[in-house]
């Protein structure tokens, strides 16, 4: 049974080809290996410093002077967690909004608002902190993990994307997630003077990066295209063609059509009847 269980998630992080669970997979995968060694280490007394060895080498430094030496870590960065409630909030929003992004748009513009969230919002996480000169004495201290800056991607993409398709919160009932995403925007802001600036600052520079793709893509322009493969030569066979299964009431082929419509012209862009269609398949 154990066998089986390893093989589903497996094929669910590495095979199934949903980003979804690719991410949310690695970064929990990383996370329980720098805690294994975390614990083995603590437990036999023998120091190997994997949390200084992070910080000095995977995590993102604040100052400009690290950079050229720790280039990679724009990179690095978002896959390291500080502790179980980090990377617990940070995929359960993944999951929550990723879900609904998926049912919208593709895998290329998943794949490109979470790396380039992650990466837009380090880059904007240093250049605030050496810009505002009351961060200046803590710039050599400074570092910034986690994948928080590509998990506000996700979101602010999804709710600029449907700002009004709605979430059941305990105690609050169905809320509409651009409240949500706007709150947390509200929080991150006025978070920046507290002890985590830096990760502010990335919070929102990831946020403002899934907001703009949006955007451009509302306006035809899919930045995320950058990622598409080139078409190659293939040999076609005469078959017959698969019959597509229907989605209460809704072909495939009208689903297709429809996800097109909103990587050319964008979501605002569809009549009420094709937001219903899709509203509703997404829903299966």
């Amino acid at each position: 049974m154990n066998n089986n269980i390893f093989k589903d998630l497996k094929f669910k992080i590495f095979q199934s080809g949903n980003p979804l669970f690719f991410y949310i997979g690695i970064n929990v995968i990383i996370f329980l290996m720098v805690a294994i060694v975390g614990v083995i280490t603590w437990l036999s007394r023998t120091d190997l410093g994997i949390n200084a060895f992070i910080q000095e080498y995977l995590a993102l430094p604040a100052a400009f002077s690290s950079l050229p030496k720790r280039f990679y870590t724009i990179f690095t960065y978002m896959f390291f967690h500080a502790d179980i409630f980090h990377i617990l909030f940070n995929m359960l929003g993944l999951f929550w909004f990723g879900s609904i992004f998926m049912n919208f748009l593709k895998t290329r513009q998943f794949h490109f608002v979470y790396l380039a969230g992650g990466l837009a919002g380090g880059l904007f996480a240093v250049a605030a902190l050496n810009l505002f000169p009351v961060f200046t004495d803590q710039l050599s201290q400074t570092y910034i993990i986690g994948a928080s800056a590509a998990v506000m991607a996700v979101i602010f993409a999804t709710a600029t994307l449907v700002p009004n398709y709605t979430l059941m919160l305990l105690f609050f009932g169905e809320v509409k997630i651009k409240w949500i995403a706007l709150v947390y925007f509200v929080l991150d802001f006025i978070s920046i003077g507290g002890g985590n600036a830096g990760g502010s600052f990335a919070h929102i520079g990831g946020a403002l990066l899934g907001f703009l793709y949006i955007k451009s893509l509302q306006n035809g322009r899919d930045w995320s295209k950058i990622f598409e493969r080139k078409a190659k030569m293939r040999v076609v066979r005469n078959e017959k063609p698969s019959k597509k299964q229907d989605v209460k009431g809704v072909s495939q082929q009208e689903i297709d059509a429809i996800l097109d419509k909103i990587s050319t012209s964008g979501y605002d862009k569809l009549t009420a009847s094709e937001k219903e269609k899709l509203f509703k398949a997404s829903k299966d």
